[in-house]
């Protein structure tokens, strides 16, 4: 899908996010069929034609200025990762690639994940698993049983059943790690293994379809997780991530437990036991 395409779609979700409510306009049944603003009061909102707003949704207008995409934004109500997504998709002086370059990580970079006393990560591009340390392969999936092309978060999450075990508030994380694959998605919107990627995640999972098409945008930052461990039981972790200062589109991601909590105490028990020769 062309990235004018992927913007209308955006457009026409975020248009029916909107409750007519808060913007002081009339809900009633026989005055709206559908959810959401119409076309003509989204466009009065952003001061723009409705013409080349509703060009804008059919993916029949380029080159939008960046005081159009501002109107837009604001009328949308959008957050700053939403909006980093619509210009990512409708700034034309963005120049695309076919694909971009296989990501590696520098040696160094794992030296300091192995030096890190808590699970570690490298996420790259649409949160393929570049690196990890031992207690992240201990908290989560074994990625080194994994070829390299399987090594991704949406894969494991939507297509392995184990995630479910794992997760026990799946559906939550679910929806994260959608919005992050799809904010992802806005940097290179015409890269051939996104579309395999997407392509696959909805063919194999319903669940990850419908989310899909909500166009939920969300950058992975910072919040809590609960996890079921088989080795030490439900860890309530938070996790930070951090870009690459020389590589955006890789990010370190470090998960901690609360001082003093059962949680530290049990990732403790972790890193002991996979320190154990018995369980290397």
């Amino acid at each position: 899908m062309t990235e004018t395409a992927e913007l209308g779609d955006f457009l026409k979700a975020r248009r029916a996010a909107l409750d007519p409510a808060d913007l002081g306009l009339p809900t009633g049944f026989n005055q709206r069929r559908v959810a959401g603003l119409r076309r003509e009061e989204l466009a009065q909102l952003a001061g723009i034609s409705v013409d080349y707003y509703t060009r804008l949704e059919q993916g029949r207008a380029r080159n939008v200025s960046d005081s159009v995409l501002d109107s837009l934004s604001r009328a949308l109500r959008l957050h700053r990762d939403e909006e980093t997504y619509l210009r990512n998709l409708a700034a034309p002086k963005r120049k695309r690639v076919a694909r971009p370059r296989a990501q590696r990580i520098r040696p160094e970079l794992q030296v300091m994940l192995n030096a890190i006393q808590s699970p570690a990560f490298v996420f790259g591009r649409y949160l393929d698993v570049l690196a990890w340390n031992s207690l992240g392969a201990a908290l989560s999936f074994d990625f080194a049983a994994c070829p390299p092309g399987e090594r991704n978060i949406p894969k494991m999450f939507f297509l392995d059943e184990h995630a479910r075990e794992m997760h026990p508030e799946w559906e939550t994380v679910a929806k994260e790690v959608v919005a992050n694959l799809r904010a992802e998605s806005g940097k290179y919107p015409d890269d051939p293994y996104l579309a395999q990627l997407v392509g696959e995640l909805s063919l194999g999972s319903e669940e990850f379809r419908k989310l899909w098409a909500k166009h939920t945008v969300r950058e992975k930052a910072h919040s809590w997780k609960v996890m079921i461990n088989p080795v030490v039981g439900e860890l309530r972790l938070r996790y930070e991530t951090l870009r690459l200062p020389d590589d955006p589109d890789q990010a370190l991601v470090i998960y901690t437990a609360e001082p003093g909590s059962t949680s530290e105490r049990a990732l403790a028990l972790l890193a002991s036991w996979i320190a154990d020769p018995a369980h290397a």
